[in-house]
Formats: structure tokens, C-alpha cells, sequence
């Protein structure tokens, strides 16, 4: 048995290669970006390859190749079920209604007729999105009507574009003065590059247009509550706000102590990550009116180390764990039965 692993340095695969080699599991490095990947890949059982949103390549090939592999029996981390809605707003928003799961109210329109419509017998203030892009970028509280008729001209005219330099710029300026080190400085210079030079992802993607998206603002909400199921495990943290915006995503204000996390919450994780048959999945959730909504959800996400984890039956393991680990763990036990299924 043998698995492939797409290497990039700083992503899952590092701590995927590790766990290989201090398992003594067979494995390849292989670029899934090569014209022959398939060939490559023939002497395989499964592919692991964490494809990340910044890189435009991944948006252009990586669902395909996923769903290409799997029709020849190779596996794949993530599968089509896991990764399909990945940074798609919109695409979550029909799968989490279908699969009946508790969701922010969100509204998308494919024509400004009918979101003019829509605007005129709703209320403010909303939170805008664009369907992708993650850490609170392309993401905005809309305070009231006329705001909101800006942005809806905008949707459906000159487009918005997938990164904002300047928005950039401010978040990394926000960052350096909180954590004042060597690392903020250098994000900080390069945030400031940034508006002259053009990153890959900014030369090559596409303006967001031809439609419109909203959620709903949910106030008085200081932190939101990212719950990560990874098989049959729950890892949780609350993400805080900072100072005078109603965003936790992209804060970096963390606090991971278990307790703090209702119990209600996990169950509704789990719940939803069986509903999803997702591999992998990270929920934000957010408290309205006594229940917890799910603002949006990845497959991927920053956190490589918990204190711990819930099972599904809500018993709480303590003990530093990485959520990545358990990942291949999985992956390689899926193989594992597949081939005893097989001989």
C-alpha cells in the first residue's frame, strides 16, 4: 500500500510526511499540478493534498482531479464530499439548508431585479460576502439601504475584485501593533509590496460579479466558536473580536479552554459533519436567541495544535493533539480496510 502526498511547505502535508516517516508508511511526494498526475498516480491507493484558497491553480483543478481519482477507485483527502463547497459561500448555503443543519439566514440573488426587490423589504444592518476568501477578507457590515444599493450596483456591474490591498494593509497594520515581532513586521512590509506588486492570485483571478450575498448581523456577539471534526473527533477554540469590529475570523484572538464551549454546540458539529460525510470540517458558529448558527464552514483551517479533544460522545480527551495527525490516521485506516476488503 502506498500514498501519495502533495508537498507544500507550511500546509497539512508537512505533518502528514512526518507521521509517514515516523510510522514507516510508504509513501510518495508528488506535485498534483504536473500534466501527468494521473499516471502518477497509478501505482497509488490514495492522494492527500491540502489545497489551499490563495492558490488560483488549486481553484482551477483540484475539484476535478478529486472527482476524476475517485472515479478510478484512488481515494482521495479530501474526497468530493469534504472539499466540493470549499471556499463557496454560496455553494454552503444551498448544502447546509438541504441537509436541514442550523444556518444564519443568508440571502443570494443572481439578478440585481431581484435583489433590488429583496432590498426593499428588508432590514439593517447585513453582513456582505463575496462567495469566497477567508480570515474576514471580502467580508463587510452593510449599516443600511443605501450602503447596501452600492454594493448591489457593484455586484452587478463592474464586480468586486477577490482581494482588496488596502484592506490588507489596515489588517496588517492592526496585526503589528499587537504583536509588535519580527514575523507582523515582515507581513507588514509585505502588505505594503503588495499594492504595487501583484501576488498570482491577484494576476489571475476573476472579478466576483453577476451576483449578490447577504447574512444576517447577529449583535452582541464578542467571539464566535470554531468547532473541527476530523472523524469521529471534535477540537474546539472561541475566536474573539477585536476592538470595535463584529468580526472574529482573521483576529487571531484566540482562547482554547474547553469549557468554555457548550456541549450543544459539539453535538451540533458532529451532527452536521455526518450529515456532510466530510472527512474534514471546521464550523464557525455564532449564538442567536438562546441557538447556535452555523456562519460557514472549510475542510481546511490554521490551528495545527488543541489541549485536547470531545468524542462523539461527548467525553473530553486531554492531552495536545493535532487535529492534521489524526487525519492520515484515518486516510491510511480507509486504505487499510479497503484492501482487506478486496483480498
Amino acid at each position: 500500500m502506498q500514498i501519495a502526498i502533495h508537498d507544500r511547505s507550511g500546509s497539512f502535508s508537512d505533518i502528514w510526511i512526518e507521521h509517514c516517516i515516523e510510522n514507516g508508511i510508504h509513501y510518495k511526494e508528488v506535485n498534483c499540478y504536473n500534466s501527468n498526475i494521473i499516471s502518477e498516480l497509478k501505482d497509488c491507493d490514495g492522494l492527500m493534498w491540502h489545497w489551499d484558497l490563495t492558490d488560483y491553480k488549486s481553484n482551477l483543478m483540484a475539484r476535478q482531479l478529486t472527482q476524476s481519482l475517485e472515479r478510478i477507485n484512488i481515494k482521495v483527502f479530501p474526497d468530493v464530499d469534504t472539499s466540493w463547497h470549499y471556499d463557496d459561500k454560496v455553494g454552503q448555503k444551498y448544502l447546509l439548508e438541504a441537509i436541514g443543519v442550523p444556518l444564519i439566514n443568508t440571502y443570494v440573488f443572481f439578478s440585481k431585479k431581484d435583489a433590488d426587490n429583496w432590498l426593499s423589504r428588508t432590514t439593517f444592518p447585513k453582513v456582505f460576502k463575496l462567495r469566497n476568501g477567508a480570515g474576514s477578507s471580502n467580508v463587510r457590515l452593510v449599516k443600511d439601504k443605501p450602503e447596501a444599493e452600492r454594493m448591489i450596483n457593484i455586484a452587478f456591474g463592474q464586480g468586486f475584485s477577490q482581494t482588496n490591498p488596502f484592506a490588507r494593509l489596515k489588517e496588517r497594520i492592526w496585526m503589528f501593533r499587537r504583536d509588535k515581532n519580527l514575523t507582523s513586521a515582515q507581513r507588514l512590509l509585505t502588505g505594503v509590496a503588495r499594492i504595487f506588486v501583484k501576488n498570482e492570485i491577484e494576476k489571475y483571478s476573476q472579478k466576483e460579479k453577476g451576483y449578490i450575498y447577504f447574512q444576517d448581523f447577529i449583535p452582541q456577539n464578542e467571539f464566535d466558536i470554531r468547532l473541527v471534526i476530523v472523524g469521529t473527533r471534535c477540537f474546539g477554540l472561541r475566536r474573539f473580536c477585536r476592538k470595535g469590529d463584529f468580526r472574529a475570523s482573521g483576529s487571531g484572538l484566540k482562547d482554547y479552554d474547553y469549557t468554555k464551549i457548550d456541549t450543544e454546540c459539539i453535538r451540533i458539529a458532529f451532527e452536521s459533519a455526518q450529515k456532510l460525510n466530510a472527512q474534514s470540517v471546521a464550523f464557525d458558529f455564532i449564538s442567536h436567541q438562546g441557538e447556535y448558527k452555523i456562519i460557514e464552514l472549510s475542510y481546511a483551517f490554521t490551528s495545527h495544535q488543541f489541549p485536547g479533544f470531545w468524542d462523539q460522545n461527548l467525553n473530553w480527551h486531554k492531552g495536545s493533539v493535532s487535529p492534521q495527525k489524526f487525519m492520515i490516521e484515518d486516510f491510511v485506516n480507509s486504505l487499510v480496510k479497503v484492501h482487506k476488503f478486496v483480498s
